[in-house]
């Protein structure tokens, strides 16, 4: 190969954005995801059958969270703080056990459609598995005897179904016998050439981990979410069957289109299922009927230009990768990244462009945001409930929403905060007594509940928490800020103002400055002078760092909405008197009021660094002795922790302006980790990536990718409502780039190369028109744009 065609050969491996591999998937974190924002599937791309796990990201256990587990909660807070100001934190532990509701319900998976190949002893050779994120198909090629073979898949978002097509050259054709089966409650049938099945969710639930409950699934065939599944098989010259026990047999086909359609009869979080729940059988049945009217090709086609307008808004381009490494298959580029240190900048930006695919494929339902996994689960009993889980979670799901020009995908979860502060406010009078703003505890789900969970046995620690409304209250102006949306602003200023108000109400005095009492640092737990080891205490680092952005955020939209200068006057005045922040004896930040130590000095947590990132007022530039003990902070707790927990040290470091140690727990960060179920001697377990690129918590949750997938932009951009600075934090071996299409605040969009670390084309587009000043190259420009225009600075 002539040294000019291996040139054109390597920039088509780097630009392809694929995940191949050379064998079909065994276990879930080999698999290919794909969605369509509310229906996912898992594909394992079997040759002998190919089971594909289906999921819709409305279907759960549970209906509207309408009664009060712990009415009289509230009493319990001033025997609490009486006990922290004695400082009895045994007693306090023991106490807030008082304080707590039920769970939050469980994300059910939909179930598994099956293709059982009838020819079993055919001959498969060439074999190759692929997901091309840059139109969102995956796709298994062989050849089966000798004759070639191949299956599509795709989640289409204008036709709401699932689309697999199957394409064969043996002369006999296809034949194959498809199957639905649930784990849920349900009856399949056939007839001609379509499979129906009906089905419901548990109308409750509890988590994996309670105990306490030898039933975890309550069912009632007249309550709960209820689905209906239909899968069509249209065949070119072949034929289909249909047999009672609710089979398709497919023979003598070359050309076999199988459609999947779904609904729930969800409604909203506030409606019955079943009483005032959608028309999910006709929803289902229209959804089929109109995708089965329509061809591959234009199915296709649709998927492709929706999915693309989206996908296409951003190019990322890192180096290239030697074209011998990136033919590999690509767990064994992981593996060879993870264990030799390979220069691979082409995996590093296909992980970036995969957190991207990833938010277009789970979160385009209203009202629903992407949960703990995204939008796929197989289990009953998920890991956590795959919940929303608010003290990291759910919000790191969406810290790349708006950086990566997927802001679109960030409205669910408007929506849902919104949602939320209806329950809200009824949890922060009944759990808090607290008659003013709103407040959700550490986990929430479908049904926006927002108590805290426990149900009066659980650790404090992870219980009892209630900062989950302030934090996520803080997306709301970060999407006004990346937009200039006012209507959006105005829409929503109502919920965030209310969780600014439970904050400035739950407040309370100590020393002159302003607390919170009782509080926890999330999952973390302290260590007292005389040797306790506890969780519950008052003035937590995180708690009023959630605090001071919420308010900040509260201000800045009420001033730009000119309104409620009573509440900016108090809310001004509350910030001025909040406690500071602390540095500790270690020179690190303290997480706790007192100087003391962590039970695990490198907890995966570190929510007391909320100021640095996702806030904004800690800084190198206007708190640079904060910022060296944020770093003093992450120094002691190291590089080994959980996935999401990496994704959210690459914004710390980057926000830092650390790019060697940025870089380095990126590097972490896509380290290899096996499958769960793999027992081999080869079996690699903690934080990192698994094969099929999805985050290793372990076991699997999404935040990590979406975190990932925000460092790296603030590796190469930062902004504020008054600067952007471009490669604040850009590794050395990423000297050489380009990226087109990034965010920043203000609503402007940047297009960039860099070389030898220094931008050598920069044009920056303003949406709405405005102001900024661009710092790059050790120089300081200042622009004003108005809407829609591109100034070329370089």
């Amino acid at each position: 190969m002539s040294l000019s065609t291996l040139t054109v050969w390597a920039r088509e491996v780097n630009n392809s954005l694929k995940l191949s591999y050379n064998r079909p998937a065994k276990y879930f974190e080999e698999a290919m995801v794909i969605g369509n924002g509310t229906m996912g599937a898992i594909v394992y791309g079997g040759t002998t059958r190919d089971v594909i796990s289906l999921n819709d990201l409305t279907l759960w256990t549970g209906e509207p969270d309408r009664e009060i587990t712990t009415p009289n909660a509230y009493k319990a807070i001033p025997t609490i703080r009486e006990m922290l100001e004695n400082e009895d934190y045994r007693s306090a532990d023991i106490e807030q056990r008082k304080v707590q509701g039920h769970y939050s319900e469980n994300y059910q998976p939909l179930g598994r459609l099956t293709i059982s190949y009838l020819d079993t002893s055919a001959k498969i050779s060439e074999y190759n598995r692929s997901l091309d994120i840059s139109n969102a198909i995956a796709q298994t090629k062989y050849m089966r005897d000798n004759k070639s073979f191949s299956c599509e898949y795709f989640a289409s978002a204008p036709d709401s179904v699932i689309v697999i097509n199957l394409k064969s050259d043996k002369p006999e054709g296809i034949r194959a016998l498809i199957t639905f089966d649930s784990q849920l409650p349900h009856a399949t049938s056939a007839s001609g050439n379509e499979i129906s099945s009906e089905g419901y969710a548990a109308y409750h639930s509890y988590p994996s981990y309670f105990d306490d409950v030898t039933e975890k699934h309550l069912y009632d065939p007249e309550r709960g979410i209820h689905f209906r599944t239909i899968i069509k098989v249209i065949t070119d010259k072949g034929d289909v069957k249909s047999y009672p026990s609710g089979e398709l047999k497919i023979e003598s086909a070359h050309n076999v289109l199988i459609l999947i359609a779904n609904a729930t009869s969800f409604n909203g979080f506030d409606k019955d299922p079943v009483k005032e729940g959608r028309d999910y059988r006709n929803i289902a049945k229209n959804r089929i009927d109109l995708a089965s009217a329509k061809t591959y090709e234009t199915l296709k086609d649709s998927h492709v230009n929706d999915y693309k307008y989206f996908f296409d808004r951003v190019e990322l381009s890192l180096g290239e990768t030697a074209p011998e490494i990136a033919a590999l298959p690509t767990d064994e580029q992981l593996r060879r990244y993870t264990d030799n240190t390979e220069y691979n900048p082409g995996l590093e930006a296909l992980y970036f462009q995969f957190g991207r695919y990833l938010l277009i494929s789970c979160s385009r339902t209203p009202g629903v945001p992407a949960n703990l996994q995204g939008l796929w689960n197989e289990k009953l009993l998920p890991p956590w409930s795959c919940n929303y889980t608010s003290n990291i979670n759910v919000e790191e799901n969406y810290w790349a929403a708006e950086t990566a020009n997927l802001s679109e995908m960030h409205r669910p979860l408007m929506d849902f905060i919104a949602n939320l502060s209806n329950t809200g406010y009824e949890t922060a009078k009944a759990y808090y007594g607290v008659d003013k703003g709103w407040c959700l505890g550490q986990n929430t789900d479908i049904w926006a509940m927002t108590c805290p969970v426990g149900l009066n046995v659980g650790d404090p620690s992870w219980a009892c928490w209630t900062m989950g409304g302030a934090w996520l209250s803080t997306h709301i102006w970060e999407h006004y800020v990346f937009t200039k949306d006012i209507e959006m602003l105005r829409k929503y200023y109502p919920v965030l103002k209310g969780a600014a108000e439970f904050c400035m109400n739950w407040l309370i005095e100590k020393d002159g400055k302003l607390i919170t009492s009782p509080g926890t640092s999330p999952e973390n737990k302290f260590v007292t002078p005389n040797g306790y080891i506890g969780a519950t205490s008052y003035g937590c680092t995180a708690d009023l760092a959630i605090t001071r952005e919420c308010l900040i955020d509260a201000i800045k939209a009420a001033e730009i909405l000119n309104t409620d200068k009573d509440f900016r006057k108090k809310a001004k005045t509350t910030i001025s008197r909040l406690s500071p922040y602390k540095i500790g004896k270690k020179g690190n930040l303290q997480e706790w009021f007192h100087d003391w130590e962590d039970e695990d000095p490198q907890h995966r947590h570190q929510s007391h660094l909320f100021g640095l990132y996702p806030g904004h007022h800690i800084s190198t530039d206007e708190t640079p002795d904060l910022a060296k003990a944020c770093a003093k902070t992450l120094e002691i707790k190291g590089d080994n922790t959980t996935g999401w927990s990496t994704g959210w040290r690459v914004n710390l470091y980057a926000r830092l302006k650390d790019s060697n140690n940025a870089y380095h727990i990126y590097r972490r960060l896509l380290k290899l980790v096996t499958p769960d179920g793999y027992k081999g001697k080869d079996a690699r377990r903690g934080g990192g990536t698994y094969p099929n690129l999805l985050d290793a918590h372990s076991p699997f949750q999404i935040d990590g990718n979406f975190g990932g997938c925000a460092g790296v932009i603030e590796m190469l951009m930062q902004s504020s409502e008054e600067d952007i600075t471009l490669l604040p934090a850009l590794p050395e071996q990423w000297k050489d780039g380009s990226v087109k299409g990034i965010c920043a605040r203000g609503s402007f969009v940047i297009d960039m190369s860099w070389k030898d670390g220094k931008v050598t084309s920069l044009s920056i587009m303003s949406r709405k028109g405005g102001k900024t000043r661009v710092n790059f190259n050790n120089k300081s420009v200042k622009i004003s744009l108005k809407a829609n225009e591109t100034k070329q600075l370089l």
